[in-house]
């Protein structure tokens, strides 16, 4: 990481737009948060598959091309997947639908005082840095990532510096953050320990760090997918795959645990279940489920490409045929398909936490 004085900002781009919001609900919702023994009930009316809309479909030196898709060249062979206008898209997508999980809000963790200072590591097109920005004005916010492909048109209090949250961060950027935050890191990262190390050092005592993750584990209301689902063998391949490569997919479930034995306090996975698809009946839920899964169908090919023919060494056109059968399973409306979403924050130890909250959130779990 770099701190005020570190790397220097690249900046390239365009402002970036948000997607266009589906149809509004013509009802109140009912459900907000789904946890992980919540069931989801299924809308029965035919209509339950309705299409998804057509609104969910200077760096040359920074560019490498591969599989007919653009990716960065810096520290090239780090990171598997693209940074094209289509992976850009794709990614504020994906932001959207984790507003949409988190009720408009962009964390969860109990932050009850105003940030002064907050890094957010692997940025990609640095949406989130943009309305945390946005939202809190007198906050100096600062992204990272591989790839400078942030929008030039930034709030003031926001830029963006090219970096790799996997070296050394520099002792610049010691105890000087309130929050720390990272994002669909999932595939990127070989020690997560390390990173998080890091990241509690970067931070002043009390500070926090977020990890927003989703499973790369696919599931069903109707219980394990079967044997022949083209979905559960897409995601055993790629575990292999990305198990090779040395960075795992699937690995939102250890995160807190790591945070806890690297010296996080008051540690916290929350766990959310996201349907995947217009199947719920549940307004609120049909939303959430048409966004994930237009991106899901739109995640397939960005995702595969690099495992199947990089690390998993498959022709092109064995690549092809299985993203087609696993596009279709996923509009498989009869498939009643969900995703786990976790949101795993901790304290660094050293200033008094907010009782109330833990208090609250006890009762909770009580009841």
């Amino acid at each position: 990481m770099a701190g005020e004085e570190g790397t220097n900002t690249q900046s390239v781009g365009s402002p970036r737009s948000a997607p266009t919001a589906p149809e509004e609900p013509s009802t109140p919702a009912t459900t907000l948060e789904q946890g992980q023994g919540n069931v989801i009930e299924a809308d029965t009316r035919n209509d339950a598959d309705s299409a998804l809309g057509s609104d969910m479909s200077s760096l040359s030196a920074s560019l490498a091309y591969e599989n007919g898709r653009r990716y960065h060249a810096y520290r090239e062979g780090e990171y598997l997947f693209p940074n094209d206008e289509s992976e850009q898209n794709r990614l504020d997508m994906l932001h959207h639908i984790f507003k949409l999980v988190l009720g408009g809000n962009l964390f969860k963790a109990p932050i009850n005082e105003p940030l002064q200072r907050v890094l957010d590591f692997g940025t990609g097109t640095g949406i989130w840095a943009i309305d945390l920005a946005d939202e809190n004005p007198a906050t100096q916010v600062q992204g990272t990532d591989l790839s400078p492909i942030q929008p030039i048109w930034v709030p003031p209090n926001l830029k963006f510096v090219v970096d790799d949250c996997e070296s050394s961060w520099p002792e610049e950027d010691h105890s000087i953050y309130d929050f720390v935050h990272g994002r669909s890191m999932s595939g990127s990262i070989a020690n997560w320990s390390a990173l998080f190390t890091e990241a509690l050092q970067a931070l002043k005592p009390g500070g926090w760090l977020e990890m927003q993750e989703f499973d790369v584990w696919f599931r069903s209301e109707e219980g394990e997918l079967p044997a022949d689902s083209k979905i559960a063998e897409w995601q055993s391949y790629l575990d292999q795959a990305s198990l090779m490569f040395g960075k795992r997919l699937n690995v939102a479930n250890e995160f807190k645990e790591k945070m806890i034995e690297v010296g996080f306090e008051d540690v916290r996975d929350d766990i959310i279940k996201v349907p995947i698809g217009a199947w719920p009946k549940d307004l609120r839920l049909k939303e959430q489920g048409r966004w994930l899964q237009a991106q899901m169908l739109d995640s397939i090919e960005p995702i595969s490409l690099g495992y199947c023919s990089r690390i998993l060494k498959w022709s092109d056109a064995k690549t092809q045929v299985f993203m087609a059968g696993v596009r279709n399973e996923f509009l498989n409306h009869k498939t009643h398909l969900f995703v786990y979403c976790h949101f795993i924050h901790g304290r660094r130890p050293g200033a008094q936490r907010d009782e109330s909250y833990y208090s609250h959130e006890a009762q909770q779990e009580i009841e």
